[in-house]
């Protein structure tokens, strides 16, 4: 009964248009013209090299694409377990009418050149689109994007505030900044200026969200306009030099005001929460940064007690920290569960943090899922990855043990997949 069930329910999720609410797409080029550009994804590049590939084999400058495949494919034996692997198949199978169920220096060459014909077709992207049963993506742009050039109602764009926060002391970045808003910042009252600034742009252009990826130690608090100022001017003047308590200070006036902004925008602020930069100093490009298990939620405390009206889409980047989210979406209203994130996105993780969430938390507070792609083509493989899950969960949790039919079912898991993307980001409907 169960896989005959957890099939009805997937054929019925897979029916539903979706909006991906967080991605790396970028809008001027958003499908592949070659499958390096899906290859070159990094899961394929990270997990070759895990494997035994050099480095320098995947990143030699000037690599011509059609040899970047063929190197690849050339050591693509050991990845052929991990689910990553399964989503190129899918798509290539579904896509492409690839035949076969493993990519082998025999047929890679016939695959690649069928692609390539494909995807040079002037409707690629909207044929994409349309059997990926997306209409709308999110993107994460940099706070000085023109966000010119492409449809804000399907490439729905995202203010991204990692180098605010962190960054600031950079002179590229103040000078970015200055050319995105024509303030010179010198202290905390240009600053605060320019951001409402990047604000009024980002909105104004149809920015649904506000988000930023944070290091395991960063503890969000409120820092006075006094110590902001000083610390604001020195980092600005020292740069890399400045001391670390002023950088630190200005980090937290800078995330603070940031949280203003949304508050006064009405825009979710997502947190991808726990990512440690550079842990593999040597690794591919994509391919050097991990979790660490020492983050707590309890470091954001104050942030959710002090913008109780801010929502709080929140991504944790390991299973571990998942029963911690969870627990916090239980007891605070503004805080969401978000998706399920780089190495929690793999079936056995993503079942258990699924399950745990449609148990303890309320319905309209899960955010299903997002694809975190880069290019168009990955959209399709991984939500149906989780729509499986999904079914799977729904089928054995729901209606097996609860006794819910499978209409009810459904609809829980159309909430997740797409009723709450409206509601907490405002899209669609």
């Amino acid at each position: 009964m169960s896989i005959e069930l957890r099939k009805q329910l997937f054929e019925q999720l897979d029916q539903i248009v979706l909006v991906d609410p967080h991605s790396h797409i970028n809008p001027l080029s958003a499908a592949s013209t070659t499958l390096a550009d899906i290859l070159g994804y990094h899961y394929y590049t990270e997990l070759s090299h895990s494997a035994g590939m050099p480095k320098d084999q995947i990143e030699e400058p000037g690599l011509d694409p059609k040899e970047k495949v063929r190197r690849l494919v050339e050591n693509f034996g050991p990845i052929e377990n991990t689910i990553q692997y399964s989503w190129f198949i899918e798509f290539a199978q579904k896509m492409f009418g690839f035949a076969d169920d493993r990519l082998t220096t025999d047929n890679w060459e016939a695959l690649y050149d069928a692609a390539a014909d494909k995807m040079a077709g002037d409707d690629w992207e909207e044929t994409v689109l349309r059997e990926s049963k997306l209409e709308g993506v999110f993107l994460t742009n940099d706070f000085d994007d023109a966000l010119e050039g492409f449809d804000t109602s399907r490439y729905i764009p995202c203010l991204r505030t990692d180098d605010l926060v962190f960054h600031l002391s950079k002179l590229t970045v103040a000078e970015r900044l200055e050319n995105a808003t024509g303030i010179s910042v010198n202290g905390r009252a240009t600053l605060e200026s320019a951001l409402d600034k990047l604000f009024d742009h980002f909105v104004s252009k149809n920015a649904k969200a506000c988000a930023i990826s944070l290091p395991p130690d960063f503890a969000p608090h409120f820092v006075s306009e006094s110590r902001a100022d000083k610390a604001i001017q020195n980092i600005l003047g020292k740069g890399l030099e400045a001391d670390p308590n002023d950088r630190h200070a200005a980090a937290n006036f800078v995330f603070w005001s940031l949280a203003e902004r949304c508050r006064q925008h009405k825009l979710p602020f997502d947190l991808m929460i726990g990512v440690n930069r550079g842990v593999y100093e040597t690794g591919v490009y994509q391919g050097q940064d991990l979790y660490d298990s020492r983050v707590s939620l309890i470091q954001y405390r104050q942030l959710f007690n002090a913008f109780s009206d801010v929502t709080f889409p929140v991504s944790v980047l390991a299973s571990v920290t998942n029963q911690e989210l969870v627990s916090y979406s239980w007891i605070f209203p503004n805080v969401v569960a978000n998706g399920h994130w780089w190495y929690s996105n793999t079936p056995a993780y993503i079942e258990q943090d699924l399950a745990a969430r449609l148990e303890a938390i309320p319905q309209t507070k899960v955010i299903g899922y997002y694809s975190d792609m880069y290019k168009l083509e990955f959209g399709m493989p991984k939500f149906a990855m989780f729509k499986r899950i999904l079914a799977k969960v729904l089928a054995e949790r729901f209606v097996i043990d609860r006794g819910w039919s499978e209409q009810r079912a459904v609809e829980l898991g159309r909430i997740v997949l797409r009723g709450n993307v409206e509601t907490i980001f405002g899209v669609g409907g």
